[in-house]
């Protein structure tokens, strides 16, 4: 039996609140990581694509949400998981962008995404209309977002019922306050919770625009609301959850006749413990992407690491020095974001928590060094005593039969230890 995302995170009142990890990335190891875990713990895997990766136009991915839906599904089925366990969703759908557009033109392409992701099969619509266009003002109304909501609400409902793919109506996540896409890209002094009064705000403007619209249907199929908990990274230095700061705000939605749940963003590099307590707290929906990506270069400059003691120097990938080059000679994905001299951002490129390097895995010379990378540890098998020092937890697991020592499984096993963590949360 089908069970959907509404169903799932709106259990009965008298079993422990549910969660859900929303895995936001496109890189095929992650989703491969993802998939495996959904399948030994027997949970629903949520895969989640931005407006910037995946659009109308490609995105940075180059894929249209019909060929990301075909990718996750391929990658997910080769992991053994279940068609119906596989639910995609689609983040920051909105003008987003296209903000440098003027609103109405940046409001006729978002709601043409929107269109083809709901096309696509996605059942999970984040309608992120909080960001100002051109001409618009700094910080959009309450009523702007709601309005710019509505519309895209309504070209999500009259997608789904011309849509082939005739899947689970969509169910859509609403909110004003809605942090930056891949985590901040300013200081975090004086990070602001989202009081319970803007929140009850967002909920009741939000309200009155769909029911205004006869989109009375849909507005029972708003299972989400973005707040800030508190959360949030940058390229050194992480937020970390505390609920006593946010308590005003989980006895607000505790008390909501509405069944909703948080939807928290950039939960990314969190301890252990705070998922657990967002999850109980009400944070149903826990997203998740450069924490991912992150693990994922790590492992892969181990085995570089590896790969330079056990390779012949004319045979290695120089995968590190690789990436640096094709960062060099295509800055556009990250030189808005690393400020500082020459060392600091080179620096920053390999290290910070944002992690701009998921934009470039994609690229050809990458990918071939990532590929000859591994072709060269499976040609030469890692002694045991070699891959103590550089992938300890993933050591103990080849020991104990647990994964495989190929190189792969190696890189997938460390992106899990990341999701792990989510997962013992939401299963809590």
């Amino acid at each position: 039996m089908t069970t959907t995302l509404q169903e799932h995170l709106l259990q009965q009142s008298d079993m422990p609140q549910p969660g859900i990890c929303s895995v936001c990335s496109a890189h095929p190891l992650v989703i491969r990581a993802a998939a495996e875990l959904s399948v030994e713990n027997g949970t629903l895997l949520l895969v989640e694509a931005t407006s910037n990766q995946v659009n109308q136009m490609g995105g940075y991915t180059g894929m249209l949400p019909a060929d990301f839906r075909a990718f996750a599904e391929h990658i997910a089925t080769k992991a053994g998981l279940a068609p119906e366990k596989l639910l995609l969703g689609g983040d920051h759908l909105g003008p987003n962008p296209w903000r440098s557009l003027p609103a109405e033109q940046a409001m006729q392409h978002a709601e043409t995404l929107v269109t083809a992701y709901v096309s696509a099969g996605f059942a999970k619509i984040h309608l992120d209309t909080s960001m100002s266009c051109f001409g618009d003002p700094p910080a959009l109304s309450d009523e702007d977002v709601a309005a710019r909501s509505v519309r895209l609400c309504r070209a999500a409902e009259e997608a789904h019922r011309k849509s082939p793919v005739q899947g689970q109506r969509p169910v859509y996540i609403i909110g004003t306050e809605v942090p930056t896409p891949g985590g901040a890209t300013h200081p975090l002094d004086g990070l602001a919770i989202t009081p319970p009064q803007a929140a009850a705000r967002t909920l009741a403007v939000h309200r009155a625009a769909f029911l205004s619209n006869d989109l009375g249907d849909a507005w029972t199929r708003v299972i989400g609301l973005v707040v800030q908990p508190g959360v949030e990274f940058e390229h050194d230095s992480v937020v970390h959850y505390q609920r006593s700061k946010a308590r005003e705000l989980i006895e607000w939605r505790r008390l909501q006749s509405e069944k909703i749940v948080f939807e928290a963003h950039s939960t990314d590099y969190q301890k252990a413990q705070a998922y657990i307590e967002l999850v109980e707290d009400g944070f149903g929906i826990l997203k998740v992407g450069p924490a991912l990506t992150f693990a994922l270069r790590e492992a892969l400059d181990c085995l570089e690491s590896i790969e330079a003691l056990l390779i012949d120097p004319g045979e290695q990938s120089f995968l590190s020095q690789v990436i640096e080059r094709t960062m060099l000679a295509h800055p556009e994905a990250w030189q808005p974001y690393y400020a500082g001299d020459a060392l600091q951002q080179a620096l920053l490129r390999r290290f910070s928590y944002s992690d701009r390097v998921r934009y470039y895995w994609h690229y050809p010379d990458i990918a071939s060094a990532v590929e000859r990378l591994f072709s060269n540890l499976v040609k030469n098998v890692i002694p045991e005593s070699m891959l103590s020092l550089y992938l300890p937890a993933q050591y103990t697991r080849v020991r104990t039969g647990l994964i495989a020592g190929d190189p792969v499984s190696l890189v997938v096993d460390k992106v899990k230890d990341v999701l792990r963590m989510y997962s013992n949360a939401c299963r809590n």
